[in-house]
């Protein structure tokens, strides 16, 4: 089937499927995260077991995938390009046919990361809004309250009108200081973690469990690098008073201290086990199935 299909459509459909199962797997737990990220001081939330109970009280289940549709409509051709151009950028460093050491791995994935940067700040802004508005209505750029986003292109439109078209990339600098070390200790992790399964069976063959496991250890390791990032790129979005990244900082140091840079961690890291190994393994299987 693989000779029918060439690799670029290979990669395509395999990243669709991984794209849409990390996204019915990991919705929930990003919502959680992004709403403690980006919440006021005094603190609406205590924690995220508080912030669960307050969501699904006022909005039923489906407060926790509030903002599903960009991630939803974007995530499948960005994993897409994720894997297409990491495998573009390995074969770039190859050699003589001799496989990548592990750091040739990590750069490869900084490049991919760097790529889907571009891809990540526009899907992120628009969920990121929609997460986190009050139903009552959103705070515009004049710090006036305005009505709520009705959906996903409605908040597109918004943004482009109150900003020009670069309003959608708004948090693009620190996208990309968060996914290049991100996807570099991401790859790095995903096939670190397969090698050291492959070693512990005596057939050298991974199982469905080893997959598991590498996909979900190496979204741990995603995070390693790039929380804070994440955090400052996630109020920069939500929030259009802040001028500059500085600003963020100086106001996070100084209503919550150091912690708030981590705000949101604990749901993050619950999410990135279950999502990524959703991500791998629906990716591996797809895969197959087409070989």
């Amino acid at each position: 089937m693989s000779e029918k299909i060439p690799k670029l459509g290979q990669d395509l459909i395999a990243g669709t499927v991984g794209g849409w199962a990390q996204v019915i797997v990991g919705q929930p737990l990003d919502t959680i995260k992004v709403r403690l990220q980006t919440q006021p001081s005094p603190a609406i939330y205590k924690n995220a077991t508080d912030c669960f109970r307050q969501l699904v009280r006022q909005e039923g289940l489906k407060g926790l995938y509030r903002g599903v549709m960009p991630p939803l409509a974007g995530i499948g051709f960005c994993n897409a390009v994720m894997f297409t151009s990491n495998g573009y950028f390995r074969r770039l460093l190859q050699h003589d046919g001799k496989a990548l050491s592990i750091v040739e791995i990590g750069l490869a994935g900084s490049m991919a990361g760097s790529v889907m940067a571009f891809l990540n700040c526009p899907i992120e802004l628009l969920k990121v809004k929609l997460q986190t508005q009050d139903p009552k209505g959103v705070i515009g750029l004049s710090g006036k309250l305005e009505p709520p986003f009705k959906g996903v292109i409605d908040c597109g439109i918004r943004s482009v009108r109150a900003q020009g078209f670069m309003g959608i990339y708004r948090g693009m600098n620190m996208t990309l200081l968060r996914d290049v070390p991100g996807y570099f200790a991401y790859f790095v992790g995903y096939e670190s973690f397969k090698l050291l399964f492959k070693s512990m069976r005596d057939d050298g063959e991974l199982t469905t469990f080893d997959l598991l496991m590498a996909g979900g250890l190496s979204g741990f390791a995603a995070w390693v690098p790039s929380y804070p990032q994440d955090v400052i790129k996630s109020c920069y979005q939500n929030d259009l008073r802040y001028k500059s990244y500085g600003e963020v900082i100086k106001t996070l140091m100084k209503t919550t201290g150091p912690k708030a840079f981590f705000n949101g961690i604990a749901p993050a890291m619950a999410r990135a086990f279950p999502a990524n190994a959703a991500t791998f393994f629906a990716y591996e299987m797809a895969m197959k199935a087409m070989q």
